[in-house]
């Protein structure tokens, strides 16, 4: 089974919609049980880091989503609230990878939205999937680049694009609006 974490963030149906077109069928929960069983487990999101990590400490899938064995991959909001702290509502996240999630510079234009190149650094997310490949982003915070940074993304500034640490994944971009290249990424994590 693959679930779905619900969070009161959007997005969901649409990661929903991509897994069905590769022939997977996923389950859509906040229940803890549910999650823990789950051979895989996606926590994506469109919302505010705030409210959404208290809806995740209201619901007790902080502590869940921490010691998850199995493979997770965080989308969106999701790899944001995977750092350990968010200046979106001056948030502390589940701290996973160990880095600072910032405000995109009042000069640029925000959201940063639309296809991007991105730089691969290192993660098997990635196998057939060529170097410099576009993927589509919208988001107005992103995560510096540190040690757990698989790819890097630049809009003015370099940021992390996706990062990898154990077994949790995540990606800034969408890869279930990402064409192809999208549909290959969340192959190969359902592959893991």
């Amino acid at each position: 089974m693959i679930a779905i974490v619900k969070y009161n963030a959007g997005n969901i149906t649409s990661v929903q919609n991509a897994l069905e077109r590769l022939g997977y069928s996923s389950v859509v929960t906040d229940d803890p049980k549910l999650i823990q069983q789950a051979e895989k487990v996606i926590f994506p999101g469109v919302g505010e880091a705030s409210t959404a990590m208290q809806y995740l400490k209201e619901k007790g899938l902080d502590e869940v989503i921490k010691n998850l064995k199995q493979p997770v991959l965080g989308i969106c909001l999701g790899q944001q609230l995977l750092c350990t702290f968010s200046e979106e509502g001056n948030t502390e996240c589940l701290g996973i990878f160990d880095v600072r999630v910032k405000k995109f510079e009042p000069r640029l234009k925000v959201p940063h939205m639309g296809w991007n190149t991105l730089e691969v650094q290192n993660s098997e997310l990635y196998n057939g999937i060529l170097n410099e490949e576009n993927f589509y982003f919208v988001h107005s915070y992103y995560a510096e680049v540190c040690s757990d940074t698989s790819g890097i993304c630049n809009y003015v500034v370099p940021f992390s694009a996706s990062m990898q640490k154990g077994n949790f994944y995540a990606t800034q971009f969408h890869p279930e609006k990402s064409s192809l290249a999208g549909e290959q990424l969340l192959l190969n994590f359902l592959q893991l």
